[in-house]
């Protein structure tokens, strides 16, 4: 029987009574038939997971519809004329057990299933007169046939708990009312769709930062990526000219700009850019402004500013990027275009770049998608600022710098989940409709 027909539902109605029982004591039908350690281990597991759901894990899962409800509580100690404080529940706590108490049930439920499974391969293998393979056959193919399930189990696990674990009990979070917001810190409860509603609402407060904030990151992001792109690749082709001299030099030049830490380099411009710095300094001295040039204090001027900076700091990137990839154009392509009359605009829009844009297609997405989050140059730059009176989100905040400013600054911990989810749904959408749109995907065996 082929492995995919062999399912759980399968096994518990064409199994027989040893592997029917498996569905109550887990791993009793394999370890029957030839694999004592292994079933002996599935049952340990499936005691162990029992005393568990016993002891704390149905206290988590009746506590996590509520969140809690008692309070810190205030009461006088006569004998001692002091007040003590006695512990609430802390619903922050309570969700984090409550999430990971889910994930042991699902667990055990995959467990279960698997179990299953194999009990019935088992005994359908008895039946046929198959050699069951022993422990030690298992573990040898391990290192074997079956390496891939050595390499890739500890990664898998890995990831399972510090990704998606946190990922959903954040994404828990924006169900809830957990913020300074009526005191919710220590005790909240589930909210329902409220935050994404004040979130997507045009005419709350929040709302309008956010529609502002997202235009302005999809502007930051269209700017960086493409400006970088193009003026990276133009350098590029500058050098790479056969009548340039001393093409190394000035590649040693701008990748010097690459080998200065981009921290040093932001929290220099800022420093120089302030009213009082040494760009307007130099300018008051000699007689070109009369005030300081608001870099920082005035929104236009402040993204301006930022994306210029970008520029210092992104088009060495690119230049090396697109290097190698413009000396693996062919010649001939060049040489033809020249005899057809075409000048070298022309040579341009129709070899040069339709051949990068095939090629670097994924390097893009991946630049703009880094872009969308990057944190580092915003907020070492403007620090998000100006910030008008009233708002979270200053003028040049991106999505991921607003949300930083959300969590650890002003404690809007279920707003600042909501903004992750929506920051993650844009940049889902945008990457797959791009990339599935693009040469690179549907045509990955040629160019022209």
């Amino acid at each position: 029987m082929e492995n995919k027909r062999i399912t759980a539902i399968r096994a518990l109605r064409y199994g027989d009574l040893i592997t029917r029982l498996s569905a109550i004591v887990m791993g009793l039908g394999i370890a029957l038939r030839g694999q004592l350690a292994k079933g002996i281990l599935i049952f340990l597991l499936e005691v162990a997971f029992l005393v568990f759901m016993i002891g704390a894990g149905a206290s988590r899962l009746a506590m996590l519809p509520s969140l809690g409800t008692q309070e810190q509580g205030e009461v006088w100690n006569e004998a001692k004329q002091v007040y003590e404080y006695t512990a609430g529940d802390n619903s922050q706590l309570i969700l984090l057990e409550g999430v990971i108490t889910c994930f042991i049930i699902a667990g055990i439920i995959l467990l279960w299933v698997l179990q299953m499974r194999k009990a019935y391969r088992l005994q359908l293998m008895k039946e046929q007169g198959e050699h069951v393979p022993t422990l030690k056959e298992d573990l040898r193919s391990l290192l074997d046939g079956n390496l891939h399930i050595t390499l890739m189990s500890l990664p898998c696990i890995g990831i399972l708990m510090f990704n998606i674990v946190p990922l959903v009990y954040m994404i828990s979070m924006a169900f809830t009312t957990y913020s300074k917001e009526d005191e919710h810190l220590m005790l909240f409860d589930w909210d329902g769709l409220r935050q994404f509603q004040r979130v997507l609402n045009l005419n709350g407060n929040i709302g309008r930062q956010f529609w502002h904030v997202l235009g302005w990151t999809v502007v930051w992001a269209v700017f960086a990526t493409f400006l970088n792109y193009i003026l990276g690749m133009v350098l590029a082709m500058i050098i790479n000219r056969k009548e340039t001299k001393w093409k190394g030099f000035w590649r040693f030049c701008f990748v010097l700009s690459i080998a200065v830490p981009q921290f040093v380099t932001l929290m220099i411009m800022n420093i120089m850019l302030q009213p009082s710095g040494a760009v307007n300094v130099l300018l008051t001295n000699l007689g070109l402004i009369t005030s300081p040039l608001p870099f920082w204090t005035n929104a236009t001027w402040a993204r301006v500013t930022i994306i210029i900076i970008n520029l210092w700091i992104g088009i060495p990137y690119t230049m090396l990027q697109v290097t190698g990839i413009l000396q693996n154009i062919p010649a001939d392509l060049y040489e033809a275009a020249r005899i057809d009359g075409a000048g070298p605009v022309k040579i341009f829009f129709s070899i040069t770049l339709p051949y990068m844009l095939f090629v670097t297609t994924p390097y893009l997405i991946t630049s703009f998608v880094g872009n969308i989050n990057n944190f580092n140059v915003i907020y070492l730059l403007s620090g998000g600022g100006p910030t008008y009176v009233g708002d979270t989100a200053g003028q040049t905040d991106l999505l991921v710098t607003w949300l930083y400013k959300l969590t650890v600054d002003q404690q809007y911990y279920n707003l600042g989940a909501v903004i992750g989810i929506m920051t993650f749904i844009i940049l889902t959408i945008v990457t797959l409709l791009t990339y599935r749109n693009s040469g690179s995907y549907k045509n990955e065996e040629a160019f022209m």
